[in-house]
């Protein structure tokens, strides 16, 4: 099957009532993870890279391409998109290197100057069919190379303004949740309320959730009983993020559950049996870990399992 058009698996999402859940990939196992997961649960979803990632695969271009090969062979219904560009020549080249999608990420701009330079990316992108994501609002937390040190909640009036001036085919939105988790003593709350009035702006446009991870306190806890020590760090509950996709919201970000998943696997078949020292023996069941909490975003959260039966 060859990759889908974003567009098309948008429209898809939102005719079955669903979200697309977008992963972040560092390998090609990570890659495997992701599109069996995707298939087996009958399901869509992106298929994203980081800028941290595009460094850690050192030949973004070639990976790219091996990325596209390996999709088009895969039954699973998926785009790829680069997530968080921060600059109109980070969007130009992954756009060169055969991405279906880019997110540009102008949020720590004024006003002003996010439309601007998010209209540049978009005329550059369209030239080429490449669908374009954009951000108003800031989230706090890191990720990656993405740090915002606050909150600054998305106001609808603006979004409507940015999406009519800029022409983006997607709006990540900031209404309370937080990029890699936020260390504070209780789980982040989604303004719902306003969630509800950006939503109603266009009820067919496709507005996005970054930081929809969970981080579940016994995922961080099963990970620290093998040596780690992963922050006690707080996100918005997973029923939350449902609700959200219930509500209308079209797509939805998060790795950081399958990291530390995958970290605990890892560790654990290390320490099961540390006379094994053959990578493929610890890293076979933590890429299993991987595509375990996949299938569970899947069915749980973005509500996408079984979606796609018919096609």
């Amino acid at each position: 099957m060859s990759l889908v058009d974003p567009k098309q698996l948008y429209k898809e999402a939102k005719d079955r009532g669903c979200a697309l859940a977008a992963f972040n990939i560092y390998s090609l196992e990570s890659l495997n993870a992701v599109l069996e997961a995707t298939e087996k649960k009958q399901a869509a979803s992106i298929v994203q890279i980081s800028i941290g990632s595009r460094k850690y695969v050192k030949d973004f271009s070639l990976f790219v391409k091996v990325m596209r090969m390996y999709c088009e062979k895969s039954k699973a219904r998926v785009f790829i998109q680069h997530d968080h560009c921060k600059t109109i020549e980070e969007c130009s080249s992954a756009i060169e290197a055969g991405v279906q999608a880019v997110m540009f990420d102008g949020s720590h701009l004024p006003f002003e100057d996010n439309i601007a330079e998010t209209k540049k990316v978009v005329e550059l992108a369209h030239e080429k069919g490449v669908w374009v994501e954009a951000e108003l609002g800031r989230i706090p937390g890191f990720e990656d190379t993405v740090f915002s040190g606050h909150a600054e909640y998305t106001n609808p009036d603006k979004a409507k303004e940015f999406i009519e001036r800029t022409g983006c085919d997607a709006l990540a939105i900031s209404v309370g949740t937080s990029h890699g988790g936020v260390l504070t003593d209780k789980n982040l709350d989604i303004d719902f309320d306003l969630l509800k009035r950006i939503l109603e702006i266009d009820p067919a446009f496709p507005f996005v959730l970054h930081g929809a991870a969970s981080l579940p306190s016994e995922l961080i806890e099963q990970c620290n009983l093998t040596g780690m020590n992963v922050p006690d760090w707080k996100m918005c509950l997973e029923k939350d993020i449902r609700r959200a996709v219930e509500l209308g919201v079209s797509k939805t970000n998060m790795d950081v559950d399958n990291f530390i998943v995958t970290t605990t696997a890892a560790r654990n078949a290390m320490i099961n049996k540390p006379d094994v020292y053959d990578p493929r023996k610890y890293l076979a069941p933590a890429y299993s870990a991987f595509e375990k909490e996949v299938e569970h975003k899947l069915e749980n959260v973005v509500l996408s399992a079984g979606r796609w039966t018919n096609d």
